[in-house]
């Protein structure tokens, strides 16, 4: 007797219909009470999170890298999150790497079939020359594409500390990870549209992941994002801002701290030398 097949809750049918009768008013409200639920999915999970980040932050202290891999607005959002650390935390371009299937141009316009590709993620980790130092998260909704997937199954085989986040239970994705973290939204508002609750919870995830992880790394002192790149005004002006609170002084000395030293750790720690 065939295996019945698992049921994808993220492609399960949505709790409303008639979508295109409804008014602006009803539209939004309908998806914003949706998306209220996705934290509490999220909560649900949070000891997997932490097991991940524990074993991902020990890699790191060892000099290892953190991979993000996905396809569509999963790896989208793996890049968004890693493109962000470099500017928020003071930390090289190459310590947190978001890897897309289709490669760059994806990023902007979907390429077809590049998630079905089986041995393209795992040769797309090879060009970063991925050793057992790194850590690699597979980013799915669906939890069955073939490029996260089977990149997943050979850092494994390579001895690659590896994590997921998925949005189905018992995935194809979250059985090759060594750390999975499956969160349950439900239906989407429109059927399958998993740039909605599960691209939020992804989301989501990801900031609690990177975010700890720099934390722990040293790289907040404080609540404050001391060794944030200073490259543009607004970020230069909070900059100033944190040693004028740190250090109890105007503005005008504040600037010209920072200014001198370059970064707002630098300014307040050889300040009070």
């Amino acid at each position: 007797m065939a295996k019945k097949a698992i049921q994808k809750t993220t492609e399960s049918n949505s709790k409303y219909d008639h979508l295109e009768k409804m008014s602006t008013k009803q539209l939004l409200s309908n998806i914003n009470s949706e998306d209220q639920t996705v934290p509490l999915a999220i909560k649900k999970v949070l000891p997997k999170i932490q097991k991940f980040v524990d074993a991902a932050l020990e890699k790191m202290k060892n000099g290892g890298r953190l991979f993000y891999i996905g396809a569509g607005t999963s790896g989208r959002l793996g890049i968004v999150d890693a493109s962000e650390c470099p500017p928020t935390f003071g930390v090289p371009h190459g310590l947190v790497i978001g890897l897309i299937a289709g490669g760059d141009a994806a990023i902007r316009k979907a390429v077809e079939f590049a998630e079905d590709d089986e041995k393209q993620g795992w040769k797309d980790l090879l060009q970063h020359k991925i050793s057992s130092k790194d850590i690699v998260l597979g980013i799915a909704a669906s939890g069955s594409t073939p490029y996260v997937a089977e990149a997943l199954k050979e850092s494994r085989k390579k001895n690659i500390l590896t994590g997921c986040i998925v949005c189905n239970i018992n995935s194809r994705v979250a059985n090759e990870a060594e750390f999975p973290i499956e969160v349950i939204v439900g239906p989407e508002f429109v059927t399958g549209s998993t740039r909605m609750k599960s691209g939020t919870a992804q989301k989501l995830v990801l900031n609690m992941i990177s975010t700890s992880l720099m934390i722990k790394l040293g790289k907040v002192k404080g609540n404050k994002m001391v060794d944030m790149q200073l490259s543009n005004n607004k970020l230069i002006k909070r900059g100033t801002k944190m040693i004028m609170d740190e250090l109890k002084i105007n503005e005008k000395s504040a600037d010209s701290l920072l200014k001198k030293f370059g970064s707002v750790r630098n300014a307040i720690a050889l300040k009070k030398k």
